[in-house]
């Protein structure tokens, strides 16, 4: 899978244009999601030496990307009549993204499992398990209060 991943308030804390401390996880799930062969891209608004801190800082905590704000690494601006810095991916994570960011133990699920917000506020919901047992639930209030079975 292609994955597009912001740097600043994504991967670290926001303190651009220095670079802040690191989110809780991200750099554990990134390199998950490299040893499961997804292909990651940096997708900042980094620029230059900016970009190259940024790049270089991911590198020296073992993550190298698929790609830097481009979609493949080979990709350039000259020749190319199509050139957009718009990323084609299949997913992007963003901490500007609806919703906000969720925590990356959560983003680690819901690729490795193929999980939306809509399973895991579901799964949440009723009570189920990653194993796929459900927990044991008494009757609702509501037919508890009416005394029906």
């Amino acid at each position: 899978m292609l994955i597009a991943i912001d740097f600043d308030g994504t991967i670290v804390e926001h303190r651009y244009p220095e670079i802040g401390e690191e989110k809780p996880f991200a750099v554990q799930t990134l390199r998950m999601l490299i040893q499961e062969r997804h292909q990651l891209i940096l997708w900042s608004v980094r620029e230059g030496q900016l970009l190259d801190e940024a790049v270089q800082w991911c590198r020296e905590r073992g993550i190298e990307f698929y790609a830097v704000n481009r979609d493949y690494p080979e990709e350039t601006a000259a020749g190319n009549d199509h050139f957009s810095r718009k990323i084609k991916a299949d997913i992007f994570i963003d901490d500007r993204n609806l919703g906000g960011l969720p925590d990356w133990g959560t983003i680690y699920r819901m690729i490795h499992e193929g999980k939306t917000w809509h399973h895991l506020i579901n799964e949440a919901l009723t009570g189920q398990m990653d194993c796929g047992t459900r927990r044991r639930h008494r009757r609702p209030w509501w037919k508890r209060f009416l005394n029906i079975k």
